[in-house]
């Protein structure tokens, strides 16, 4: 039995305010190709010094995230499977390449169109949450476990603490970046340190979130802001990734022939 496994076990300990457990998931998919949104329950990763389905090392504040299927997940150093989180509590967002398979199961791919287990269950609900809530497959996951929260996502200890501000699980909405289509960049700190994401093209404008290294950020458009010296150039354009949320393009790598527009 692999490491990570093991992880969805020790999630399970998690207790869940009642006040949370009839939150509906709801999947907003765009007309045209956009991107998949859903509400789901995130639960905090934890476990420095275990390895990640894909081999990563997990530090302390560490920033990836965990879905519960291998269809999900990137290779080490890789973020082709990246996905946005945002807690609409309090307005804090975090961008984040997929590096682990979890909680509970490993092939619920929920987000997609043709589900690898479950395909009854509606686009954009998790498994976990439908046995929790609803008492889906007798309230157990594929491993005959009993699901004792709702989770369909785990969040690494940076992202989760220092991105999001959070200090418990909570509901939040998570985008699957590579559901939908436009300019693309992969954040470069060359480090492993995450990149702030400001709510203006400024060096102090207040914190929004960040995003970790790797992750591929989606990029609406560039405005012209405070000049930075990053690892891939030194530049005073910033990329707006959200509304109201920008990062230096300092520390950005286009994809794909990426060629974003002004704002």
């Amino acid at each position: 039995m692999r490491p990570r496994l093991l992880v969805s076990l020790i999630a399970a300990l998690t207790i869940v305010p009642a006040t949370l457990v009839a939150t509906p998931a709801v999947a907003l998919a765009p007309p045209g190709g956009g991107t998949l949104t859903t509400k789901v329950f995130a639960t905090r990763e934890g476990l420095v010094g275990w390895k990640t389905a894909n081999g990563h090392k997990i530090t302390k504040r560490d920033w990836f995230a965990a879905l519960p299927s291998w269809r999900g997940l990137s290779d080490r150093g890789e973020g082709d499977k990246s996905v946005r989180v945002c807690h609409q509590g309090n307005d804090r967002c975090v961008f984040l390449p997929v590096w682990d398979v979890g909680p509970w199961n490993t092939k619920d791919d929920y987000w997609a169109d043709d589900r690898h287990m479950w395909e009854k269950l509606p686009r954009g609900k998790p498994q976990a949450q439908a046995a929790y809530q609803d008492d889906h497959n007798d309230g157990e996951d594929e491993f005959g476990r009993e699901v004792l929260n709702p989770a369909g996502i785990d969040i690494a200890d940076g992202a989760f603490w220092d991105g999001l501000d959070l200090d418990d699980n909570d509901w939040v909405h998570v985008t699957f970046l590579w559901t939908g289509e436009g300019d693309r960049g992969v954040v470069d700190t060359d480090d492993g340190e995450w990149l702030r994401v400001r709510s203006a093209p400024k060096v102090k404008a207040a914190l929004r979130g960040g995003a970790g290294e790797y992750a591929q950020v989606p990029i609406r458009c560039q405005v012209k802001g405070d000049k930075v010296k990053g690892t891939v150039r030194t530049t005073d354009l910033w990329n707006r990734v959200g509304d109201g949320i920008y990062l230096s393009h300092a520390y950005v790598r286009l994809l794909d022939g990426a060629k974003p527009r002004k704002c």
